[in-house]
Order: structure tokens, then C-alpha cells, then sequence
């Protein structure tokens, strides 16, 4: 099973009688479109910590960026387990999606020159990084480490004809992305 072809389970308990499993090419779309995420880590003393960022969906996985010293990054120093979110803050309208995997750098250098691309290409140029040794430095001189997440599950909540989809991917399994 890869991201391109998930196993999909819809869950009755959580949706209304007649609603049925929301397409992986609509969940996908969601995932490749969505201009803001909420990224869930865990500090070291096991409380979450919740922020936005921006990401891009890229062959099967997303991406994110955060500065080293930021409370993200120093989260995922002792536990790379994330969750990351995005949706509309309308409860009757749209789909919410949530993607849970684990975060590793990214650090091959064809990988992020396609994903600085990626961020340009999504954000109209708005989002512009070089390449560096270490990740993507920003126009105005800072630094950003990159990360990739694999989907291990991805959940779609549908509203508005209520629905729950729950996409597995290798099983399940929290996968090390491929960087």
C-alpha cells in the first residue's frame, strides 16, 4: 500500500445514515490546495503544542518548515510524531482533513530544490526560499530547516451530509518519510 493508494475505511459510527467515504483524489486535493495547517507536536513534557504554518503536498508527502530554535523544532529533537490539520471553520460546510505521521528532515538537495519550487509555484512566488546545506534560508537571511511527513493515517471529516473517512497507508505503520 502507498500514498497513492490507500486503504480507506468508512467509519458509520461517526457519519450520517446515507453519507459514504470521501474520495482519496478529493482528501488529496484538500491536502495539495490548503494555503494554512495547524502542526500538533509534543514537548518534552508530554504537553501538545499547536501552531499554523504553511506546507506543500509533494509525491505523497507533506512538508513544512520551521526555524531551528522554534518550539517545533525542539519538539520534534525528542519525539518526531505529528499531526498535522487543515479544513474551514465552517461546521455545516467543507472537509477537515488530519494527517498523522512522523516528521523527518529533509536534506538531499534535488529534494529541496522541487520543494522550493513547489512553495514558489503554490504561493503565486510569495513563499520564496534558497537551498542551502542545512534546509532553505529565507529572503530576508533566515534559516529553516524542512521536514517531511509520510502519511502513516489520514482522517477527512465531511460536513454537511456528515462523513468519516479514515486513508492507511503501509499498513498503518508511522513510515520514515522518503527524502
Amino acid at each position: 500500500m502507498s500514498t497513492n493508494d490507500p486503504e480507506v475505511r468508512f467509519d458509520e459510527r461517526f457519519s450520517d445514515p446515507g453519507s459514504g467515504a470521501t474520495p482519496w483524489e478529493t482528501v488529496r486535493g484538500v491536502l495539495e490546495s490548503a494555503q494554512l495547517f495547524w502542526i500538533t507536536t509534543v514537548r518534552s513534557d508530554g504537553r501538545p503544542h499547536v501552531t499554523p504554518l504553511v506546507a506543500v503536498w509533494l509525491d505523497g508527502q507533506l512538508h513544512f518548515t520551521t526555524g531551528a530554535a522554534e518550539q517545533k523544532a525542539v519538539n520534534l529533537g525528542g519525539n518526531r510524531q505529528v499531526a498535522l490539520t487543515t479544513g474551514c471553520d465552517h461546521w455545516d460546510r467543507g472537509l477537515d482533513v488530519v494527517v498523522e505521521g512522523v516528521a523527518v528532515r529533509v536534506t538531499a538537495r534535488p529534494a529541496l530544490e522541487r520543494l522550493a519550487a513547489a512553495w514558489a509555484a503554490k504561493w503565486n512566488g510569495e513563499w520564496r526560499f534558497r537551498v542551502t546545506a542545512d534546509g532553505f534560508a529565507h529572503q530576508d537571511g533566515g534559516a529553516s530547516l524542512v521536514f517531511a511527513v509520510r502519511p502513516a493515517k489520514v482522517l477527512a471529516f465531511a460536513k454537511g451530509g456528515f462523513g468519516q473517512t479514515a486513508y492507511r497507508f503501509d499498513g498503518g505503520r508511522l513510515a520514515e518519510p522518503r527524502t
